[in-house]
């Protein structure tokens, strides 16, 4: 019988590395695999162009689809990127903010659109945690101190209560934020002042790792940014076919732990970053021994979560939930 074939796009991970290379495969596909540094390259070829039957997405860019007249997409409980986001928030420290109250009022930047998944999840715990909601600021949406096409391929959508902004292609918010002209940013992406140390600049979380940890502990959640999609018809059409490929993701995603688990061995000597061994224990001590799950019952908390921010911020039209989204014979992983 012949193998289905099937273009395949993410960003590049080591946790996909080893399917695009060959060392997993994917049982009874043809794959072409397709990568791009910028990810959201990726975004605009699955959305715009229908490029690829299954390919990585922000949770924000997928979650507008679902607001289509027919939605192109559901998702498979595959999360290739994820990262806590406390330390997403920076400040000019001339501003007067020291605790997050002090946001209040304030005109803070955010990267690429308003409510992508770093903002959607910061403006979420900014709000659950301390309070503070996004109407009570001034939004001002751009780029960082590198090239990034406008993301025009998706809705924009924001309540009428909240005063965005979208500033021009031009427009470095890194620099704006050492310079004072915004009091704060929220970013996937660490803007170059920061990683330049600035004196004029900070994290909001000084001390962002003690308190993103803090927060795994009391809530069990780590926050997901991207998760894998499949054309909606090869879910219908194919479903065998698209369980294979939610295995190739986790027996990739596992095959990488393994090394890094057994990598502690020899100190992790395949990498150039000291203590590397010390800091994979530290996250299989907090995380678990599987600290980056698939599937959705280890994930069902932290996917909610993010479905309740993207209604309540006014980027989705529905209080969507995990069974509007994923494959239904997923739906039990």
């Amino acid at each position: 019988m012949n193998n289905t074939k099937l273009e395949i796009a993410f960003g590049e991970y080591d946790r996909t590395r080893i399917l695009a290379d060959g060392t997993v495969k994917i049982d009874g596909v043809d794959a072409t695999f397709h990568s791009n540094p910028i990810v959201t390259e990726v975004f605009e070829g699955t959305i715009r162009k229908h490029a690829f039957d299954v390919s990585e997405l922000g949770m924000t860019y997928f979650l507008r689809t679902m607001d289509f007249e027919e939605p192109p997409f559901i998702a498979i409980p595959v999360f290739p990127n994820r990262c806590f986001r406390h330390s997403a928030i920076y400040i000019n420290k001339a501003s007067g903010i020291k605790t997050p109250n002090d946001l209040v009022g304030k005109t803070i930047g955010e990267f690429a659109v308003y409510g992508h998944d770093a903002g959607v999840w910061a403006k979420g715990i900014l709000s659950d945690d301390y309070g503070v909601t996004p109407d009570q600021c001034r939004w001002i949406v751009g780029t960082l101190d590198w090239p990034l096409k406008p993301v025009d391929f998706i809705p924009h959508p924001h309540p009428a209560n909240v005063e965005v902004e979208q500033a021009s292609e031009e427009t470095d918010l890194g620099e704006m934020l050492k310079e004072g002209e915004i009091d704060a940013l929220i970013a996937a992406d660490v803007p170059k002042c920061v990683l330049e140390k600035s004196p004029k600049v900070a994290h909001l979380f000084e001390d962002y790792e003690a308190i993103e940890r803090a927060y795994y502990q009391r809530t069990g959640i780590f926050p997901i940014m991207h998760v894998v999609v499949v054309r909606k018809e090869l879910a219908l059409e194919r479903p065998e076919i698209v369980k294979a490929v939610y295995k190739g993701f986790c027996d990739a995603k596992d095959a990488v732990r393994e090394q890094y688990k057994k990598g502690m061995i020899f100190n992790n000597m395949a990498t150039m970053m000291p203590w590397f061994s010390k800091l994979v224990d530290e996250d299989r001590t907090l995380l678990g021994d599987d600290w980056w799950p698939y599937g959705l019952e280890a994930n069902r908390k932290a996917v909610d979560t993010f479905l309740r921010y993207h209604f309540e911020q006014g980027l989705s039209k529905r209080r969507l939930v995990c069974e509007d989204i994923f494959v239904p014979e997923l739906l039990g992983t």
